[in-house]
């Protein structure tokens, strides 16, 4: 035996040994998520109400994962700039795209988009639908939708309507009026949904359908007047205001939040995701900040779930873009 052989020493290094394989991470294990913060890009500007929904909601998530989550507005070329940022960024859960019915309409108005809308995403869930409300100037003399609608088909090309901008979502609801109802307003374009309203206020415009918390507020204001509002049924907040379906049979327009993550996103961290946004709905604090913003929240939202809404949504938009010669080229 080698007289300078020692079994404490041996035992000294095994112990070591043990120990850093104690501490190195098992192959293939993943960190904790989210360790960092999370990024919700938004891609339209600060203080409108999809960026407004999306910092509650950032709020409300941070409370359930206990991580912070950064809102980003990445504004421009009607949301695809801030649409390809997300396209293009790492896939590992810490940036997400917050976005709405543009998501869903671009590949029908646009020649070319920088992403696939489909192929370049991971659903993680839909969070809000947000209704629409149909307001006149009060110079109009319809008081009820189905005299508007009677006014509009006996002036076909003399109405005109605004919007803030081509394929808005008070751009869609307004074109599905014609394409359901067989009228013909005329879509005079803004850039944002303020100016428009202004001049609807000014009677420079006919009417609009704008989203409810802009729109309702002018009309508690006594500035324009309600008619209707866009979803397949009637308002909590305006129960004695129609929904425009019960005059034109299978309307239904609104523009809705939902969260993306890029495409190749590992399936634990969707699947973490989900279950946080699932849960950050339910807060109730969000909830009241929804209802006064006129949001209706998803009550169990799934990739899957929002994989099959984008799906129809993009059927139904490209339906309505080729039949009114929609484009933004």
């Amino acid at each position: 035996m080698n007289p300078r052989f020692s079994w404490a020493a041996l035992a000294r290094k095994l112990t070591a040994a043990l120990g850093l394989l104690a501490a190195a991470p098992l192959a293939g294990a993943q960190p904790a998520y989210p360790e960092r913060p999370v990024k919700l890009v938004v891609p339209y500007a600060a203080g409108g109400p999809t960026d407004t929904f999306a910092r509650a909601l950032a709020e409300s998530w941070a409370r359930q994962t206990g991580a912070t989550f950064i809102v980003e507005n990445r504004t421009g070329a009607g949301t695809m700039v801030g649409t390809e940022v997300v396209a293009k960024a790492p896939a590992d859960g810490y940036t997400l795209l917050l976005t709405t019915v543009a998501h869903a309409v671009n590949p029908s108005i646009h020649a070319t988009l920088p992403y696939r809308t489909v192929e370049d995403f991971a659903p993680v869930g839909l969070a809000a639908k947000a209704p629409l409300v149909l307001v006149v100037n009060k110079s109009i003399a319809a008081k009820t939708l189905p005299e508007f609608l009677a006014y509009l088909k006996s002036h076909p090309g003399k109405v005109n309507y605004g919007s803030a901008g081509i394929g808005s979502a008070p751009h869609l609801a307004a074109e599905l009026v014609n394409y359901l109802a067989g009228t013909r307003a005329m879509h005079v374009p803004y850039r944002g949904s303020a100016p428009a309203m202004a001049d609807v206020i000014g009677g420079h415009l006919d009417f609009m359908i704008d989203s409810a918390p802009t729109g309702l507020a002018q009309v508690h204001a006594g500035t324009v007047r309600l008619l209707a509002t866009s979803m397949g049924q009637r308002l909590p907040q305006t129960p004695d205001a129609p929904a425009i379906a019960e005059a034109i049979p299978g309307y239904e327009a609104y523009t809705w939040n939902a969260v993306f993550a890029p495409a190749g996103t590992p399936a634990p961290v969707i699947e973490k995701l989900t279950s946080s946004l699932r849960a950050a709905l339910q807060d109730d604090g969000l909830k009241r900040r929804a209802y006064d913003m006129g949001l209706v929240l998803e009550t169990a939202p799934s990739p899957a779930a929002l994989a099959s809404f984008l799906d129809s949504e993009l059927a139904k938009w490209s339906k309505v873009a080729k039949a009114t010669n929609m484009s933004a080229n």
